[in-house]
Formats: structure tokens, C-alpha cells, sequence
């Protein structure tokens, strides 16, 4: 496969979406492969390592996933040994950066030559000689107390300059991280974010299970993005089997993805506006959100729709009446949608607070990876329901929202578009919903296998890349990785606070409102 002037060995994996595995010979390849996915316009979505092999022949590698014009680009870079590094990428891309720290608590293989090497999921508790990930480690028998001297912050110096910690425990019950104003009265010179209190060990939970029982662990990733996750797990256990789901099972899976939309869409905006001082925008949106929650609760038995995406297809049906219910809400929705949006276009004050906060241009937007919703909103037009559309999306025409201004309005505004049309393609899917079975057994491979999901979910793409193995006669997950678009847009958050003042911060953050659980697996 060419890229730009530059030629990867690419083996399509058997996916529904266009999706290649490839093995850089070197490091200089490795290198010269991320230089030539940028050059052609194509970004990285994540980087992660894996141990592959038997006893004493098992060998690390560094993986990464990019997206370039002819699809999802997995890329594997062999490692000697454990005390190896491999090539720095954050030079070539931005978001590589915490990737790569990541990787070095959780698998101990570490980028050359980085200039920050602080730890990032590590908050100095855990314990033993090898990383979380290897295969031979073991849960600590004790908890050490954290490190004596905290997390190093970077320190801004000047007249009249003055830091202001916030966290890593919040008001309220979002989840925790710690964010470091350096602030000149109120205005914001820098922040500084500490993430990681949420690593709860997800990543080395899923070689404890059977392939077949993944799905649950993923959708509990990040509750809010359940469907999403369980999904992108499923279409890759399925692509590793070489499994196709039912036509039905297809239109209904991404029926609930958009549903996942526009629950968090409503919330969202509920919050923007009350942060904003408009107290009923937050009483209406959450009316709204939770008659949505509860007739999902109704049909398909979960309020957040979890454990309804399973490998195969989905473990719930829709009957006539539920069809129709589902129409009638649709319609509601959209009148009360479109009355709250008019709302927030008229009202000054809000305008006044959401209009220029938080700004990221494009070309910052393009320079760091900014993902997803933020991005849309910042004019960098990228969704997997347009661009690389799995059925039933490649029937439905897809109405992409963005917007170029990229600030707090900017991304309230994306927001409604992404509700009105999710409300659209809801409708369409439920006159068309073709019949036949929703679920269709999954045979696993006779062989080691990889696999790989990719889904947009509401914050953005989802990535799950999925590796089977054989272990003593039995398949086994030897690797799963889950890669939430809150990897690019944290650090983004981070520059969109630069030049605002302290109070709009809770503003501007609930406009991306990225995932702390999500990010810290």
C-alpha cells in the first residue's frame, strides 16, 4: 500500500470497514510510515504494545492505529527486547505524546529521547519489577502510600502570576483528575492537566476472559459510551472469526448507537447552559434526557442500553409497538429540540458567554488531533458515518454537522445539528428496518486471530484492536486494547483555556466533556 511516496505491506484484515495490518521492518520504517501518514493528511487515533509469542520467544511490539484516505492503518513495530525503544512520534503528531507515557507505566517499553518522561497512569502506587501488562506480572500485595513529592508540574514564573489547583476530587459526582491553573488575576496563562485516578486495570482484565465475554468488560469502559465500546469489541471479536451479523442486528446496533448520541447530547447541553447561568436550560434537558432514559429502559431493558450490543449482533428486538413508540418520540423530541435551541440563539447573555470561549482554531484542531464532536466543530469534518460507513449508514446519507469557529458556541451549535440528525436517522432506520434473526453465532478461529472495531461514538472514533491467541488448547484474548477520542481532545482542553478567564472553565470543559474513565484504563 502506498502512502505519499512511501510503501507499507498492508494486509486487509476481514472487517467491514476497510481495515490493514502491517509489520515495519525497522524503526526508520516505523518513523518514516507516521511521517508519510501525515504528509498524505491522515492522523494517529491511538499507540499501544502487546507481547506476542510463546514462554521464552515472546516478543514485545509497539502498535499503532492511523487513519489515512484508504482506511484504518493497524501497524506493528518489533521490538529486540523489553530495554528497546522505539522511535518518538510526538514530534509528528502531538496526541502521541501521553500515548506514549502510557505505555511506558503499563508495558514498560518506552519512546527514545522524549523530553517529558514523568509517568502518567502511574501515581506512584503500584509495585513489582515488571509493568501491568506483561505477562508475567502480579497483582501487588499491598498499596504503598504515593509518591513523597507528587506530580511535577510544570511551573510558569512571572509578576503577579499565581497557580490555582482544582482536583483531583470535584464537586458533585464527575469523575476525578487534576487540573493546574497558572492564572494573572483571573485570566489563564496555562493549565496543566493529571489524569489517571481512574485506571482501574481494564486492559489486563480482558486476557482473564473468555473472547466470547469481552463485550460486557468494554461496555464498561465508559459508561456513557456503552454502546459504542461494546460495539467496536464485537466488530472486532467478529472480523477476527470471520463472523457476519444479520442484516437487522446491523440497522439496530447502530439504532442504539444514535440513541447513545442523543442521550448524551441532551445532557450536555443541559449542563452548557446551566454553567452558563440559564438554570432551565439544565431542568429541560434533563426532563428530556431522562424520558429518553426510560424508554430505553422500556425497550430494551437498560436505561444506558448496556449489554444490548453482543458478539454476533444484539439482545434485544423491536416489535410494532416499539417501533411506533420510538417514532412518536422521535417527533416530540425534535419540536422540544428545536424550541430549546431557539432558546439559547436569542438569548443575549448566553451568547455572551458561550461565543469566543475556549476557541481552538483549525489549525490547532489539526496540529494536536483534535477528535470527534470538538473537531467537527472547529472545521476538520471527519465522522465514520460519512467517511467510512458501515451498513446501515452507507444507505443514509449521512448529514456531517460542523462548524468553523471552533469555540463554546461552535461546539453547542454541532451538538443540536448532531441531535436533530441522530432524531432523523432514527426515523429512517425504524421505516426501513429490513426483517430477520438479530443475532447469529460466533464461531472463534482455529487460530490466533486479530480483530479490530471502529466505531463513531458520540465524543468520537472508538477503537478496539483485538488479539487472539492459543493457550494450553484454548483461545484467549492475548490483548485488548480500547482507545477512547478523549486521548486527543484532553490536551487540546488544555490550549482552548489559554487567554480565557478562571470562572469560564467548568463552560468551556462541559463543552468538550471528555471522559476521565474512558481515558484512564
Amino acid at each position: 500500500m502506498r502512502i505519499g511516496d512511501f510503501e507499507l505491506d498492508m494486509q486487509a484484515l476481514p472487517a467491514p470497514l476497510p481495515i490493514f495490518h502491517g509489520v515495519a521492518a525497522n524503526a526508520a520504517d516505523w518513523e518514516f510510515a507516521a511521517r508519510a501518514v501525515l504528509q498524505a493528511g491522515g492522523r494517529l487515533i491511538s499507540l499501544w504494545s502487546v507481547e506476542r509469542g510463546e514462554g521464552a520467544q515472546r516478543q514485545p511490539l509497539v502498535c499503532a492505529a492511523y487513519v489515512a484516505a484508504q482506511g484504518l492503518l493497524w501497524l506493528d513495530l518489533p521490538l529486540a527486547s523489553r530495554a528497546v525503544h522505539y522511535p518518538d512520534l510526538s514530534g509528528i503528531f502531538a496526541c502521541a505524546e501521553r500515548m506514549q507515557r502510557a505505555m511506558a507505566d503499563l508495558s514498560g517499553v518506552h519512546a527514545s529521547e522524549v523530553r517529558d518522561q514523568r509517568p502518567w497512569l502511574d501515581h506512584g502506587l503500584w509495585t513489582g519489577d515488571l509493568p501491568p501488562l506483561a505477562r508475567c506480572a502480579r497483582p501487588a500485595a499491598a498499596m504503598p502510600q504515593s509518591r513523597p513529592n507528587g506530580y511535577p508540574f510544570v511551573r510558569v514564573e512571572g509578576d503577579g502570576v499565581h497557580e490555582i489547583a482544582v482536583g483531583p476530587v470535584h464537586a458533585g459526582i464527575i469523575e476525578p483528575g487534576h487540573f493546574r491553573f497558572s492564572v494573572v488575576g483571573e485570566k489563564v496563562l496555562r493549565l496543566e492537566q493529571h489524569l489517571g485516578y481512574t485506571h482501574k486495570g481494564i486492559e489486563r482484565r480482558f486476557t482473564e476472559l473468555a473472547p466470547l465475554e469481552g463485550y460486557r468488560l468494554a461496555g464498561r469502559v465508559s459508561g456513557d459510551s456503552t454502546v459504542a465500546y461494546a460495539f467496536a469489541y464485537c466488530m472486532a471479536l467478529e472480523a477476527a472469526a470471520q463472523c457476519a451479523i444479520p442484516e437487522r442486528a446491523a440497522w439496530l446496533r447502530a439504532l442504539l448507537l444514535e440513541r447513545e448520541r442523543v442521550a448524551n447530547h441532551l445532557g450536555d447541553l443541559g449542563g452548557i447552559g446551566n454553567d452558563a447561568g440559564l438554570a432551565i436550560a439544565l431542568a429541560q434537558f434533563s426532563r428530556l434526557r431522562e424520558d429518553w432514559l426510560r424508554l430505553g429502559k422500556t425497550l430494551f431493558g437498560h436505561r444506558l442500553m448496556m449489554d444490548c450490543v453482543l458478539p454476533g449482533g444484539v439482545a434485544c428486538d423491536l416489535d410494532a409497538d416499539a417501533v411506533r413508540s420510538l417514532e412518536q418520540q422521535c417527533q416530540q423530541m425534535q419540536r422540544e429540540v428545536l424550541a430549546m435551541r431557539r432558546l439559547f440563539d436569542e438569548h443575549a447573555g448566553l451568547q455572551d458567554r458561550f461565543i469566543g470561549a475556549g476557541r481552538v482554531s483549525a489549525a490547532l484542531a489539526q496540529r494536536l488531533g483534535l477528535a470527534g464532536m470538538a473537531a467537527r466543530a472547529s472545521g476538520i469534518v471527519t465522522d465514520l458515518r460519512g467517511q467510512f460507513a458501515l451498513p446501515p449508514y452507507d444507505t443514509l446519507a449521512v448529514r456531517v454537522a460542523s462548524h468553523r469557529n471552533g469555540d463554546v458556541a461552535a461546539r453547542v451549535s454541532v451538538r443540536f445539528d448532531e441531535v436533530l440528525e441522530s432524531l432523523r436517522l432514527i426515523r429512517e432506520m425504524l421505516r426501513a428496518l429490513p426483517a430477520g434473526p438479530v443475532q447469529q453465532v460466533v464461531t472463534l478461529p482455529a487460530n490466533a486471530a486479530l480483530g479490530a472495531g471502529w466505531v463513531e461514538g458520540w465524543r468520537g472514533e472508538i477503537l478496539v484492536a483485538l488479539e487472539l491467541e492459543h493457550d494450553n488448547g484454548a483461545l484467549r484474548i492475548a490483548r485488548c486494547h480500547c482507545h477512547d477520542p478523549s486521548w486527543q481532545n484532553w490536551p487540546v482542553l488544555e490550549h482552548a483555556m489559554i487567554g480565557n478567564i478562571v470562572p469560564d472553565f467548568p463552560l468551556i470543559n462541559k463543552s468538550f466533556n471528555l471522559s476521565y474513565s474512558g481515558h484512564d484504563l
